[in-house]
């Protein structure tokens, strides 16, 4: 699908949705539409449903099961569908806000200021010391997983890859090298995966947001890894690439 809005870089997609064929023309779509491209002739509109038929399902669990290209597409929709509902009112000034450019930025009826979407960084790493890699158990979850946290204001990746893993694991870092990334609008995320090496196996849990962090061999890993379902993930990214080089 070719998704060129006014004023919007082109990114090949897919279907979704909405769509409206201009030789048959249809009713317009609702007021709050977001236009996200074209599937040929065909106009592919998102938009919420007042009242919607059939059984709902969370697009989360259902990424895995998509076409890639689909399922961008449906996140896509998602995150910015997300950010219309939430931007009804200018955080300037209070006024009310109208969308422009086919839904992908709003607009103050007060000071005409123009809002645009927001996307949140967030960083994810994988820790290496020697032949284990860092995993570690959150506040209320079951199993194992990477570290990750929000890129705070005023800090460059680098430096939160850093701060997150010292704040949480309490493990210093010799060197962070960029491996990946991956939208994650649920609703506004965009994840920056990296791997590190650590400067020392020290570890030192807060315990505030970790309960457990320990280093795991390779076999270890693949076996929580076996057991988990979703193959589609930026950590599952890291976590294979990882693996790969331990065989």
């Amino acid at each position: 699908m070719d998704r060129r809005p006014a004023s919007t870089p082109h990114h090949p997609r897919h279907r979704l949705l909405a769509r409206q064929t201009p030789a048959r023309r249809p009713p317009q779509p609702h007021a709050d539409a977001v236009f996200l491209g074209l599937d040929g002739d065909t106009a592919v509109f998102a938009t919420d449903l007042p009242s919607p038929t059939g059984q709902p399902h969370d697009l989360r669990a259902l990424v895995s099961t998509l076409d890639p290209a689909e399922a961008a597409t449906l996140a896509y929709a998602r995150g910015i569908l997300h950010w219309q509902r939430n931007q009804r009112f200018c955080g300037a000034c209070g006024g009310a806000t109208d969308p422009r450019d086919g839904g992908h930025h709003r607009q103050c009826r007060n000071c005409a200021k123009l809002l645009f979407p927001r996307i949140e960084p967030a960083i994810i790493v994988l820790v290496t010391w020697q032949d284990h890699c860092l995993l570690a158990r959150h506040r209320g979850a079951n199993g194992y997983s990477t570290l990750a946290g929000f890129v705070e204001v005023g800090e460059n990746l680098e430096t939160a890859v850093h701060r997150e893993v010292r704040e949480e694991a309490g493990v210093r870092l010799a060197d962070v090298r960029y491996q990946a990334s991956q939208a994650w609008p649920f609703p506004a995320g965009l994840m920056i995966g990296y791997r590190a090496h650590a400067a020392s196996p020290d570890i030192n849990v807060d315990h505030t947001e970790l309960d457990d962090a320990r280093w795991f061999t390779a076999t270890e890993v693949r076996a929580l890894r076996d057991a988990e379902h979703h193959s589609d993930s930026i950590e599952r990214f890291l976590v294979d690439g990882w693996l790969t080089e331990q065989s």
